[in-house]
C-alpha cells in the first residue's frame, strides 16, 4: 500500500525500478486513452518546437504525485508504442560500463536528460545479453514515480524472459539483484524494505509481519517470457474488471485474466500496440488485518 500524501520525497536505491515512461507515436491519443484509464493529470516537459514531446502524467499535475510519462519515440525503428522501465543507479558511467562487461549492449552514450545546470537526470539505454530493451536512470531533479501502488498508479514491472538464471546472472551484479528463499518470480534487493520504513512507509515492517520473509525488499518481477523476451509494466487499478471494460471501450484488447493470492489482473494490449497488465490488490485477510493493526 502507498504512503499518506504528506510523505517525504520517494528516493529509490541502486537497483530499484524508479520511472515508467509509454513511448508512442500518437501521444495525444495515448494522453486520451490513459487520462481515461487511470485518471491521470498531464504536464507538458519540453518546450514549443521542441523535437518530439514528454508528457509527465501525476494525480494532481505537479511533480509531488508524478507517476509515468507518455512521450514520441526517442530512437529510429523503435516499437509502434512501448512501456519503459527505468532502474536506479547510482553512477550512470560505472554502470553503463558494467554493462557492457556483463555482455549487454548499449543503444546510446550516458545521456543527460535537461539542462546540464541542473539535470533531471543521466540516462543510459541498454539491451541485456538476451536483448530486452532497459534503462538506468542516475536520478538529478526528477527522482522517479511519487505515486505508486495505488488505483491509478504504476505497481511493479515485470522481466519476462525464458533464461531465469542468466537474467540474474546479468542484473544480480549490475544491480545488487537476488531471489533469495522467494525463489522465481520475486527480485530483491537487499534491505530495500528498511529503506521504505526510514522514508516514505514507516509501518511497512510491521504490515508485512504475515507475509514471507524478504517480501518488503521486492523491487520487481522475473518470469517466463512466453514469447519475446520484454518488460512489462503493472498498473494498480480499484476493480480489474471494471478497468478492463474501460480500457476495452477504448480500443484495447484484452489478453488474459488472472487470479492469484494476493491479486486480480488482466493483461491488455493498448489501442497502441503496447502490453500491460491492470492488478487489483486482493490480499488474505490476515493481511489486511495486520495492515489495520499497524496503521493503528
Amino acid at each position: 500500500m502507498s504512503a499518506p500524501h504528506d510523505s517525504p520525497t520517494r528516493t529509490y536505491p541502486q537497483g530499484v525500478p524508479c520511472w515508467i515512461d509509454l513511448e508512442v507515436d500518437d501521444v495525444d491519443a495515448a494522453l486520451a486513452f490513459y487520462g481515461a484509464l487511470c485518471g491521470w493529470r498531464f504536464t507538458e516537459k519540453l518546450p514549443p518546437g521542441a523535437p518530439g514531446r514528454y508528457v509527465v502524467a501525476s494525480q494532481d499535475g505537479t511533480d509531488a504525485t508524478a507517476i509515468a510519462a507518455i512521450a514520441s519515440p526517442s530512437t529510429s525503428g523503435a516499437p509502434r508504442s512501448t512501456w519503459n522501465t527505468y532502474l536506479a543507479v547510482d553512477d550512470a558511467a560505472a554502470s553503463a560500463a558494467r554493462v557492457l562487461g556483463l555482455g549487454g549492449t548499449l543503444d546510446g552514450v550516458v545521456e543527460v536528460v535537461g539542462p546540464p545546470e541542473e539535470p533531471a537526470g543521466h540516462l543510459v539505454r541498454f539491451r541485456d545479453p538476451q536483448g530486452v530493451p532497459s534503462r538506468l536512470w542516475q536520478a538529478g531533479t526528477r527522482i522517479g514515480a511519487q505515486r505508486v501502488n495505488e488505483p491509478g498508479t504504476w505497481n511493479f514491472s515485470n522481466l519476462l524472459t525464458d533464461d531465469q538464471d542468466a537474467a540474474l546472472a546479468f542484473y544480480g551484479p549490475l544491480l545488487g539483484w537476488t531471489v533469495g528463499e522467494l525463489g522465481y518470480g520475486m527480485v530483491r534487493v537487499e534491505g530495500y524494505g528498511a529503506h521504505l520504513a526510514a522514508t516514505v512507509d514507516p509501518g511497512i515492517l510491521e504490515r508485512q509481519e504475515h507475509v514471507p520473509a524478504g517480501f518488503a525488499d521486492v523491487v520487481a518481477g522475473i518470469g517466463p517470457a512466453e514469447g519475446t523476451p520484454r518488460w512489462v509494466v503493472v498498473l494498480a487499478v480499484a476493480d480489474r474488471d471494471a478497468a478492463a471494460a474501460t480500457a476495452i471501450e477504448a480500443g484495447a484488447t484484452l489478453l488474459t485474466t488472472e487470479d492469484t493470492e494476493w491479486t486480480k489482473e488482466a493483461t491488455i494490449r493498448d489501442p497502441f500496440g503496447a502490453e500491460l497488465v491492470l492488478s487489483q490488490f486482493d490480499p488474505p485477510e490476515e493481511y489486511l488485518a495486520a495492515e489495520a493493526a499497524a496503521l493503528g
